[in-house]
């Protein structure tokens, strides 16, 4: 008898660490398979425009169709964006006409292609391009869906600036670039 009353707390210690360790395992599973994975995209989606101040963000709700997939729903998100909040709605908008060429996501980053009607003329100049491309960046880099980074091509090409010449087309955009 007294041999196993010897052994019972060694058995005791060895259950505590395997439990210990089965436990780390666990939260280490855990925080890996949320931590790693993009958010996923629920029925809506917020596309942020600019408050007339040229600096005030606010965020609008807009339903999702049947497309789910992060380049479907970043076009859609980007085309909401150009078009602008609902009308009667104090907002910078992008100039009239401006259409997305297309959209391509890889990894973290976009790559918008938009019509050369967003060079157009504004009356706001560099004031007016920051806040559309806050607005934009804004709206494509929200966590739901996994980008980071926003590059801008016009007409299919790289330009440095718009005619405002405020906002370096030709580097990756974020929202630390505002």
């Amino acid at each position: 008898m007294r041999r196993v009353e010897r052994y019972r707390p060694k058995m005791r210690a060895s259950r505590a660490l395997g439990l210990l360790v089965l436990f780390v395992v666990a939260v280490a599973a855990a925080w890996w398979f949320f931590g790693h994975r993009p958010g996923t995209v629920g029925d809506t989606i917020a596309v942020y425009y600019t408050k007339t101040d040229g600096v005030t963000l606010a965020p609008w709700r807009v339903s999702l169709g049947p497309a789910r997939d992060r380049t479907s729903v970043a076009f859609y998100a980007v085309t909401q964006c150009i078009a602008g909040p609902p009308p009667g709605t104090p907002a910078v908008r992008f100039p009239s006409g401006t259409r997305v060429l297309a959209v391509d996501v890889a990894g973290a980053s976009a790559t918008v292609d938009l019509s050369h009607e967003v060079a157009g003329s504004s009356a706001e100049g560099s004031f007016a391009e920051s806040a559309e491309f806050k607005a934009l960046v804004w709206t494509l880099t929200q966590p739901s869906l996994g980008i980071s980074s926003v590059n801008v091509r016009i007409d299919g090409a790289r330009v440095a600036t718009l005619p405002g010449g405020h906002l370096e087309l030709d580097e990756a955009l974020s929202r630390a670039s505002f």
